[in-house]
């Protein structure tokens, strides 16, 4: 039987997510209106967080990355699924799967870093307000960054590496309509056992040390809060992380469903709608459940239309 890996390689065909034409038009225009929306949400919260000052603080300078990492790996799947959806032309060379492999799983393991930190911002807060300016320096939120890249770089460049080691020979048919782990290793002739176990280490490592931080987090928030005497005072505390709290647990529930298990209980359907939701959903979900639910962002975007007008008036 024939075999390839990364020094003799055919093209994979992405399968997608439907054999129906019928249903491929529909999900190529809902898709499609999605990844717009998702678009014009992220670089609408970025240019607010840039636009006002108000808004340059701790906490939003890790949104403004968080819009940054959602706007990026939706910009890596979507395209080339709506591409897949609306021509016949489904195959992906070995090259690009790989390459948006990596991109998915870096900036995945990112977004996963960028949450605990934003948690944490949100401990500091509510728990320690008085010291919330020493402790959240910009030193601080550079340094948070700059982990949380470090981190997904560490996890993208183990996962692909390891990956491209294997050999492939039952087929060149990749059953997902992107490049991910599972349904790759699937393919592969090779012993997977150690590749598996070092993907789910690291994995892990990324997904409950990010997880942990969180919980660890909100645990003490909600102690604080539940000390609080007055009923408007709790919440004001609550307000100030209930988006974030939304965010986390749909992103986070999602992503332990698709990855924190053995390959053997990969489910082709209920994995590909997990998928759906992490890769397309969440990155356009985000800049409504930052900003609808925060009055912070919504006075920015008073601000700026006011500012807007008044300029327009002086014209």
């Amino acid at each position: 039987m024939n075999t390839w890996n990364c020094t003799n390689h055919p093209d994979f065909i992405l399968m997608g997510l439907t054999d129906s034409k019928e249903i491929q038009l529909v999900l190529s225009v809902l898709f499609l209106l999605i990844y717009m929306v998702t678009v014009l949400g992220n670089i609408g919260m970025m240019l607010i967080i840039c636009l006002d000052v108000h808004l340059h603080t701790p906490m939003y300078f890790f949104l403004f990355h968080l819009s940054f990492v959602d706007l990026s790996y939706s910009t890596a799947i979507t395209p080339k699924t709506l591409e897949n959806l609306l021509t016949s032309n489904k195959s992906i060379s070995f090259i690009d799967c790989f390459t948006q492999m990596y991109i998915f799983i870096f900036l995945a393991g990112v977004e996963c870093f960028l949450l605990s930190s934003m948690a944490y911002d949100r401990y500091i807060a509510i728990c320690k307000p008085l010291h919330y300016t020493v402790i959240m320096s910009s030193r601080c939120c550079l340094a948070f960054l700059t982990g949380s890249y470090m981190t997904g770089a560490v996890d993208s460049s183990v996962t692909v590496l390891s990956m491209i080691t294997l050999h492939f020979c039952k087929s060149n048919v990749i059953h997902h309509f992107y490049c991910d782990t599972s349904p790759l290793l699937s393919l592969s002739c090779s012993d997977t056992h150690v590749v598996e176990t070092i993907i789910f280490i690291f994995a892990g490592c990324t997904v409950l040390g990010s997880l942990i931080t969180v919980s660890a987090s909100y645990v003490s928030i909600l102690s604080t809060i539940l000390n609080i005497n007055s009923t408007s005072g709790k919440q004001k505390a609550f307000s100030t992380c209930a988006s974030h709290l939304l965010g986390v647990t749909v992103f986070y529930s999602t992503l332990i469903f698709t990855y924190l298990k053995p390959s053997e209980s990969y489910s082709l359907g209920k994995d590909q709608i997990a998928s759906i939701f992490y890769t397309i959903l969440i990155p356009m979900l985000n800049p409504f459940i930052y900003s609808l639910r925060n009055k912070e962002v919504k006075g920015a975007v008073v601000r700026l239309m006011k500012k807007r007008q008044g300029s327009r008036k002086l014209r």
